[in-house]
């Protein structure tokens, strides 16, 4: 198999390496394109055929439907793991030890409160802002608290240290949010539960009640938030990334993340999911209509929630996660009649030959909605939700970037304007 490609341009033949991953992966290299070519450049809108880096955090596979992180596959950690033990795996490399995971938690635990005047920001917001933008501006603020994170070239211990904060303060800024949209009091950290009991408590305690975490949903986030913890190159991490090497702290990396993630083509999926499904309920609830409209392929309806843009056998991820959803219907009871035209819709579609031959499962986001629906979570709190599960993998590409020292991300275009032209003065336009 040969190791370089060529490329013919102007009759001069140019030749490029070829480099491979340790999956078999190929990619030519054309890092050093321009300056062989005199300025000549590659156009890729999306960079759908562009690699962006070389990195050893995630795998994926769309077509065998293979995800592993670190070269433990999703199906393990989702069943054995927690999310901190898998968020240290993507940050640091290796699931940790005993003793590695006591004072990773420990350290975490430590710091959960954020600053008091975190909360005269948080009152500024008006109760309908939402609470991805919340975030995205409070986590951004945490440089002013901490302003020695705004040198990503210091100490690894200092490093470390932003790590640890942003992991632990995440629930915190992030219950907040939400509390502030609904006009409740805020929670503080309850650290003698673990990071998903502690966090479900900050959102729904509140002062007339003692609350107590159903271990259902806590074992149904815990492994959500596994399922969510990084997808290789996607459009929120290349913005982390790309934000980061400019030598950004990793709160503003993060901040940039989330704001990428907010976009409806992005983190909205499951909140999509939802909305389709309210959609079908006020038109009477007749799945079979919907069934047919997206078979229809006049018929602008799209079937939210099944298929996937990577992954084309099946998305393994919903695999897991179905059993999950199927928990936490049946420990709630919950009397929802768009949860049941959910369930109406999986069954119809897996029985569906229309779907079954263009392989349209469901995928994460459709149990993913159902399961934030059935546990009381709105739907704008959704994409929050992802944010939360997300943040260990930004992290690690954020890290792995800095590390591996890459260059300031500049993409270049082609030009399509117009030629020089001379200036006009006011009175001649």
């Amino acid at each position: 198999m040969s190791n370089t490609a060529q490329i013919i341009l102007d009759g001069k033949t140019y030749e490029l390496p070829i480099i491979e991953g340790t999956e078999r992966e190929r990619a030519i290299d054309i890092s050093k394109l321009r300056a062989l070519t005199g300025g000549v450049t590659t156009i890729d809108p999306g960079y759908k055929n562009t690699g962006a880096t070389e990195s050893a955090i995630t795998f994926l596979d769309g077509e065998k439907g293979i995800l592993r992180y670190r070269g433990y596959s999703i199906e393990e950690l989702a069943e054995r793991s927690t999310f901190l033990e898998v968020a240290y795996l993507l940050i640091y490399g290796d699931l940790p030890n005993e003793e590695q995971l006591t004072t990773w938690k420990s350290d975490i635990t430590l710091h959960t409160l954020v600053h008091e005047e975190i909360k005269n920001i948080l009152d500024g917001f008006p109760s309908n802002a939402h609470p991805m933008g919340v975030l995205s501006s409070l986590i951004s603020a945490l440089t002013a608290f901490y302003p020695k994170s705004l040198d990503p070239n210091r100490s690894m211990d200092q490093v470390d240290l932003s790590i640890v904060r942003i992991i632990a303060k995440m629930p915190t800024i992030a219950a907040w949010a939400f509390k502030n949209e609904i006009g409740h009091p805020v929670n503080y950290p309850d650290n003698t539960l673990n990071y998903c009991e502690n966090f479900i408590k900050m959102l729904f305690a509140t002062p007339a009640e003692i609350y107590h975490v159903d271990p259902v949903l806590s074992n149904a986030l815990n492994k959500l938030l596994i399922l969510h913890a990084d997808h290789e190159q996607n459009c929120s991490t290349s913005t982390v990334r790309i934000v980061g090497s400019s030598q950004a702290s990793l709160y503003s990396s993060i901040s940039a993340g989330i704001s990428a993630l907010w976009g409806p083509l992005h983190g909205g999926a499951n909140q999509a999911v939802i909305e389709m499904l309210e959609e079908i309920k006020a038109s009477g609830g007749d799945t079979k209509k919907y069934l047919d409209k997206a078979k229809d392929k006049n018929d602008p309806f799209r079937l939210m929630g099944f298929g996937h843009r990577v992954y084309k056998n099946f998305d393994p991820r919903a695999t897991i996660i179905k059993k999950a959803a199927d928990d936490v219907l049946n420990k709630l009871g919950v009397n929802d009649p768009v949860l049941e035209i959910a369930r109406g819709l999986e069954e119809a579609a897996l029985k569906d030959e229309y779907f079954i031959s263009r392989k349209l499962y469901p995928n994460v986001d459709f149990y993913s909605g159902i399961i934030y629906r059935a546990m009381g979570i709105p739907t704008e709190m959704f994409t929050v939700m992802f944010t939360l599960g997300r943040l260990p993998g930004w992290i690690a590409q954020w890290k792995e970037m800095r590390e591996n020292n890459e260059p300031i991300g500049r993409p270049r275009q082609i030009y399509t304007g117009h030629n020089s032209r001379p200036y006009m003065e006011l009175g001649e336009r």
